[in-house]
């Protein structure tokens, strides 16, 4: 569906223009008819941030056929999400 590369200085910063996007990603996710998957590519550290702000605008109706993966990037792999269909669901 979509896939976008998250710049590491407005990580760093939680700027807040980056947290309009990922709310924008949440919502996206939660709009779909069939079950989807965000898959959230940075730094552990970093989790938190990214999936709060992700969720922050997902309506708990919706969160059943959401699901959320978190996977470590390592030094030389830039920060994204992706949001596609479930595979097997």
């Amino acid at each position: 569906m979509i896939s976008f590369e998250i710049p590491a200085d407005a990580l760093g910063a939680h700027d807040p223009q980056l947290s309009a996007v990922l709310a924008k990603a949440g919502a996206l996710a939660a709009a779909q008819k069939q079950p989807t998957t965000i898959l959230v590519t940075a730094l552990a550290q970093d989790f938190p941030y990214i999936n709060q702000a992700i969720w922050k605008s997902v309506p708990a109706k919706h969160t059943v056929k959401l699901s959320l993966e978190n996977l470590t990037a390592s030094a030389c792999q830039p920060y994204s999400v992706s949001i596609k269909p479930t595979q097997g669901g």
